[in-house]
């Protein structure tokens, strides 16, 4: 196992009380990075708990010495914009941002409402150029963003219109984003996962899951730490030549 070392630097991973973003939250922490565990403080107090548990869980093995929790509405570009400044404050500064937080509200297109268009592209899309857009005066030169897209950006499944077109955004900005901060040496790359085992699943019918497993090559469904090994390998120096990419981690699906 590659043993990576990401001291002294600080890590912002959004939407990382659980999943992909926890998973990938932990790895940072594991590497020796002061990282910043983000959570929507949503009504029910679902999120708040869940990032309470992790950093609980982290501490109880040694892995929450630099670690500290941050609540923002990703959609609400104000709320992004001072959760920067706390972090600067707090910090003196970012070195990798990853914009995992997302939704998932699947609806054919004929029975979607326009409430569960827009809250996925706010969340899913918006919140990425926010949290883009008010990290970078923070970013330190050199930095790393990496972006979490999905293979449903271009593989067209039934009922995602709404998430699928969010993160082909994604992957678009990356692109984008790719080039224009190419002069202060910040690369800017996507992870684009395939069918994950976290909560989101439970939004899609068993029976659809089961026969998405059927068709991965590798024969399995991924897990979190498959997703955050990839994007702990585009905030590496390794990695300092490649930009504008997305690497998809599908088990051969896709």
């Amino acid at each position: 196992m590659i043993q990576y070392d990401f001291s002294g630097k600080v890590v912002l991973v959004t939407g990382s009380s659980r999943g992909i973003g926890a998973a990938t939250l932990e790895a940072f922490a594991r590497a020796g990075a002061e990282c910043v565990l983000h959570y929507y403080d949503d009504p029910e107090g679902k999120n708040r708990r869940d990032a309470m548990q992790l950093a609980q869980a982290m501490d109880a093995i040694g892995e929450a010495k630099k670690l500290h929790l941050l609540s923002c509405d990703v959609r609400d570009a104000e709320a992004v914009a001072k959760m920067m400044e706390r972090i600067c404050d707090i910090l003196g500064g970012l070195d990798i941002l990853v914009n995992n937080a997302g939704i998932l509200k699947d609806r054919t297109l004929h029975k979607m409402s326009m409430d569960e268009w827009h809250d996925v592209i706010r969340t899913n899309l918006d919140g990425v150029f926010y949290c883009c857009k008010h990290a970078l005066p923070i970013l330190r030169d050199a930095g790393r963003i990496i972006n979490i897209a999905s293979i449903a950006a271009v593989a067209g499944f039934p009922g995602q219109s709404n998430y699928a077109a969010a993160k082909a955004g994604v992957v678009a900005m990356t692109k984008v984003l790719a080039k224009e901060l190419a002069a202060r040496k910040i690369t800017v790359n996507a992870v684009a996962p395939g069918v994950i085992k976290t909560s989101m699943l439970s939004g899609i019918r068993p029976e659809v899951v089961s026969e998405y497993e059927k068709q991965i090559p590798l024969g399995r469904l991924g897990t979190p730490e498959d997703v955050a090994n990839a994007v702990l390998f585009f905030a590496t120096e390794e990695s300092n030549y490649i930009s504008g990419q997305v690497l998809t981690v599908s088990g051969g699906w896709y």
